[in-house]
Formats: C-alpha cells, sequence, structure tokens
C-alpha cells in the first residue's frame, strides 16, 4: 500500500510490498540529521540515497536552512559522499521567495535579513535587493544567517514599521549545532515581531507550501517525504498530504514518534535511510478474546494497563530516562498500538508508560 495520507486524516503507519525508492518516484530529503549530522557522517546514508537515485527515483533536497545557495549545499553533500545537482535543492530561502512573489511583483525592492542563500533566491526571483530602510524596501525578508546581528534586525523593524511586509522564510525556534541546539530563525523572527506587534507571512516546514513547490520542481508526482524532525518535517508531509519516511539519525526520538500527535506521525518508520530501499510490513490489526493487538512481520504489540506491551516480552515499563532495547518491526508495532490508544483518548498520554526505545534493525 502507497497511499498518501490526506491532511487531517487519522494517521497510521502503511506498509509497501515494494521498496520505498520503487514504490515513489521522489524523495523530499531533509538534510540535517538524515543526509549528515552536522560535520559527521551519518552512516548508511550516502549508499541509500545514491542506490535510490540508481534505481531511477527523484532526489530533491528540501531543508529548513536559508543560509546557504544550492550551490553550497551540494558541496557539503559532496562532502558526504551524495551526488547531488543545484537545481535538486530547495531551501527555505527559495520558499520564501517564491512566497513573496505571490504577493510582490517582478522588480520590487526587498531588504533582506539573512545571508547569501537568501540574497541569491531573491534575485533569482527577480527582487531588487536593498540594504536600508531608507530605500523603502516592499518587503523585509528573514531567514537565518549566523552573521545576522543587532542592526541589521533593527534595521528590518524600521522597514516594517513603515509598511514593508513581513516574510519569514521559516519559524523553526532552535537549529542543531555540534554544541547543542542554537537560536534558530523563528527566534531571530519573534524579535521583530515582538517589537511590530505584526506576525510575519512564513514558509519554509511545517508548512505545506515548501513540499508542494519542491515537488512541482522535482517533476515527480509520487513524493516520499524523508525527515527526522516530527515537528517539522511530518506536519508538513501530512500537511501536503504527501507519505513521508521518519528515520533515527536526527532530533526525534523513538519514544518521540510512539508518542506523537496525529498531525505529528509518519507513514513509515525505519532507524536510516536503509528505509528508502526496503519494503515495509503492513501493520495488521487483530482482536480475539476482547483484545487488540497490532502486528508487524513477526511483532505483535498492544496497550494494556497503561503500558505498551510486546508479544513474548510483557509491559515495557518506565519513562524517558529508561532504555528498553527492541527490534524495528517491534517499534513499528508498538507505534501502532499506542497511536490507536491516543486516538482513542483523544490524545492524552497520561498515565502511560513508554520507556526510552533503543531500536536494532
Amino acid at each position: 500500500m502507497t497511499a498518501a495520507p490526506q491532511a487531517g486524516a487519522p494517521a497510521r503507519l502503511l506498509g509497501s510490498a515494494a521498496p520505498l525508492d520503487s514504490a515513489y518516484d521522489v524523495a523530499l530529503l531533509d538534510l540535517d540529521g538524515v543526509c549528515f549530522a552536522g560535520d559527521a557522517r551519518i552512516p548508511h546514508a550516502a549508499d541509500a540515497v545514491n542506490a535510490a537515485r540508481a534505481r531511477g527515483m527523484r532526489l530533491s533536497f528540501v531543508t529548513n536552512n536559508a543560509s546557504r545557495a544550492p550551490a553550497a549545499v551540494v558541496a557539503t553533500l559532496a562532502r558526504n559522499d551524495i551526488e547531488a545537482r543545484p537545481e535538486e535543492v530547495f531551501s527555505a530561502a527559495m520558499d520564501g521567495a517564491a512566497l513573496l512573489r505571490e504577493h510582490l511583483e517582478e522588480g520590487a525592492a526587498v531588504l533582506v535579513v539573512g545571508g547569501q542563500g537568501l540574497r541569491e533566491a531573491l534575485t533569482d526571483e527577480g527582487f531588487t535587493l536593498v540594504t536600508s530602510a531608507e530605500d523603502r524596501p516592499a518587503a523585509v525578508v528573514q531567514g537565518y544567517d549566523p552573521g545576522v546581528d543587532w542592526a541589521l534586525l533593527s534595521e528590518g523593524f524600521y522597514a516594517i514599521s513603515a509598511g514593508a511586509l513581513h516574510v519569514a522564510t521559516n519559524l523553526d525556534a532552535t537549529l542543531p549545532t555540534e554544541r547543542g541546539f542554537a537560536l534558530g530563525n523563528g527566534s531571530l523572527v519573534a524579535a521583530i515581531v515582538n517589537a511590530s506587534g505584526h506576525e510575519p507571512i512564513a514558509g519554509g516546514k511545517p508548512f505545506p507550501g515548501i513540499y508542494r513547490r519542491a515537488l512541482a520542481r522535482s517533476g515527480g508526482t509520487t513524493p516520499l517525504a524523508v525527515g527526522d524532525r516530527l515537528d517539522t518535517d511530518h506536519v508538513g508531509a501530512r500537511a501536503a498530504g504527501i507519505a513521508s519516511l521518519h528515520v533515527l539519525t536526527g532530533v526525534s526520538t523513538a519514544r518521540d514518534v510512539v508518542l506523537a500527535a496525529a498531525g505529528q506521525r509518519p507513514t513509515f518508520l525505519h532507524t536510516d535511510l536503509r528505509g528508502l530501499g526496503q519494503p515495509h510490513p503492513e501493520p495488521v490489526r487483530t482482536t480475539s478474546d476482547g483484545t487488540t493487538w497490532w502486528q508487524v512481520g513477526q511483532a505483535r504489540a498492544r496497550v494494556r494497563e497503561g503500558a505498551a506491551e510486546l508479544e513474548g516480552r510483557g509491559p515495557l515499563l518506565g519513562g524517558p530516562q529508561d532504555v528498553v532495547e527492541v527490534g524495528l518491526d517491534d517499534y513499528r508495532a508498538v507505534a501502532c498500538a499506542v497511536w490507536e490508544h491516543l486516538d482513542e483518548h483523544d490524545g492524552d498520554a497520561s498515565g502511560l508508560s513508554v520507556p526510552g526505545l533503543r531500536v536494532q534493525d
């Protein structure tokens, strides 16, 4: 089964008899936490992505990072042994520029609060870039760049106060770094919003437009989004009606996935990008003697007396600080069982025991 989930529909895990890179014709791949992790490689990522391409799958690298131009993204992927072309990159900067084009005519003056990637995207859309509020820009476009400082934020605020449209490439409050989470574009946008009192027009994930524009650019018709963050990658995919694969190489953990709200749930689960080249067992719901089990492959799980339980192992007890090792299909079955429990209890996870899960494939 390869049907994409519809936006707002009850979310459940699907199966696919064919490998995902055959069942879908384009992968909309997140970058950090999926293809690489900061300056570190992610095991199996390069082999899986390159193999998907070799089998005929189109690739689109869809990122909320607005600071890097497509050529820079391609260079980063190349350092991680992943083949890519600039035209396969679709960034939040490009999404913001396309979004602005829906509001302003070609040639309109725009003040950039961001970096080179955003400047290039706006220039490619035909806008005229200015550097001062005194140039009376029609819009201020704000995207993450480590060089954004008080002076540039203030210049943007001056222009917005004078009537300029405010567009944010994305609203991520944080971004992952080697030292932990740092301030993201959303936190810098909030500084201007706090002063102006006006919310911006926003693009990027988790809004569906970035996926729809990336899909149109790719030429594909049957897309699969791939991401590590439930709150951006998978919310955006579901809002766009696009199937998604979650991998455990980035931010959201297996426990996060199991406890995910309906609007954040992926369509397929794997530990890493090897999930692209593999079939996925169909989850099957069975009921006997008043007990409901979810079976995925040989694994069976249910929720009983406030705990997720695997057949043959008993309840998985503990909280987020406790860690239990499970197999990949165990993880999938537990997710199915807990999701059904959450849906039956209006998303209320209180009183539900779900420990941290270390997934062994």
